[in-house]
């Protein structure tokens, strides 16, 4: 399905912003006092998009849940003093109708909502008829289908002011940070819609604030448009996500530092030596995939001679040779062993497939 996707100078949210465009706020509304203080020294940075919770999703009961519609007044009052649109998360048809009543500017829909189609649905439902701007989250799981038809069923109630942000992927096990980015995905959306907004939410990959400054930096090298940053006055007295917030002072701080690359250039001298290295990459390329059709034909050969002998097709023993090999000569040429492993595994359990199928062939 192709999204109807309107420009982002046309939603009237980021007027006398410059590249990358930045959203920033606490993680939750807790108190006027601290909304109004963190927004007005992210005003001084130049930021006109304010980003609160108030309702928090959370994984376990009795933590703090956000102050609910209670907040909207500190948010308008931001707004009415500051002139900075104001943006909340969305979970609910009952978050959809009070952030409209509001007069909220944006909403985003987060991980977990994006995750399931039912809720997704009523929400777009619930917005159908109005054109506020909304940015959906990934789904807390790597399933890039999962988030386009969040984005879908939102298209289909009429609203083309969508955007994406990227936030990482739960994972199971201990990381660097909070959330994996596994970066192939956004990439995946960009490809499928190039015009959509792509903003990186550095905070929740992170985890922790230490983290921020490079996977911001590593979404400006991947061409993102800019950052939804998570930002709290005093985030040492935050009443959620304290670990991945920044001081206003902070967020200048890694917003000065940045390096933005662009898309493009009119330096012949580049164009020229890019065109012969992505010509000799297409010419790998071929050879790649000249090998891998040779592999599975060997592979196809293997299986019907473990038919024919009746063998079963995996060998514990010579699947851990074979990793085995990989990694050392892996290592020697300098190649990431987590990459190898993926490929490998890929390469593998497609052979496994193709002498499955051998296998469940008539016998001939």
């Amino acid at each position: 399905m192709k999204l109807e996707l309107q420009e982002v100078e046309e939603w009237g949210l980021f007027e006398n912003t410059t590249h990358p465009l930045v959203i920033a706020g606490p993680c939750s509304a807790e108190s006027e006092e601290q909304i109004f203080r963190t927004a007005y020294d992210l005003k001084c940075l130049g930021i006109n998009v304010l980003r609160a919770g108030l309702w928090k999703p959370r994984t376990r009961p009795n933590c703090f849940e956000g102050v609910g519609e209670a907040g909207l007044p500190w948010l308008l009052r931001v707004r009415g003093e500051l002139g900075m649109k104001i943006s909340t998360e969305v979970a609910n048809i009952h978050h959809v109708h009070e952030a409209l009543k509001a007069g909220v500017d944006m909403l985003w829909i987060g991980a977990r909502t994006s995750a399931n189609p039912f809720a997704m649905q009523e929400i777009a439902d619930a917005l159908q008829g109005t054109d506020v701007p909304v940015l959906v989250k990934n789904p807390i799981n790597p399933d890039v289908e999962l988030w386009i038809g969040a984005l879908e069923r939102l298209n289909m109630a009429g609203l083309k002011k969508l955007g994406v942000i990227h936030r990482g992927f739960s994972a199971y096990g201990k990381h660097k940070y909070r959330n994996v980015p596994q970066w192939q995905l956004p990439i995946e959306i960009r490809r499928r819609y190039p015009g959509i907004l792509m903003l990186c939410d550095p905070s929740h990959i992170a985890g922790q604030r230490i983290y921020i400054p490079e996977i911001a930096q590593q979404a400006m090298d991947l061409g993102f448009d800019g950052l939804i940053i998570e930002s709290h006055i005093c985030p040492e007295t935050a009443l959620s996500d304290a670990a991945q917030q920044l001081t206003p002072v902070n967020v200048g701080k890694l917003l000065r530092k940045l390096v933005i690359r662009n898309d493009h250039t009119e330096n012949i001298e580049y164009k020229e030596n890019i065109d012969e290295l992505r010509a000799r990459i297409d010419v790998i390329d071929s050879e790649l995939l000249d090998l891998l059709a040779l592999r599975m034909k060997v592979s196809d050969e293997i299986g019907k001679y473990k038919k024919q002998n009746n063998i079963t097709i995996l060998q514990a023993g010579r699947w851990e040779k074979i990793l085995e090999k990989v990694f050392s000569y892996g290592d020697k040429q300098g190649l990431d062993i987590e990459f190898l492993e993926k490929i490998f595994k890929a390469i593998h359990q497609a052979s496994i497939d193709r002498q499955s199928s051998i296998m469940q062939s008539e016998k001939k």
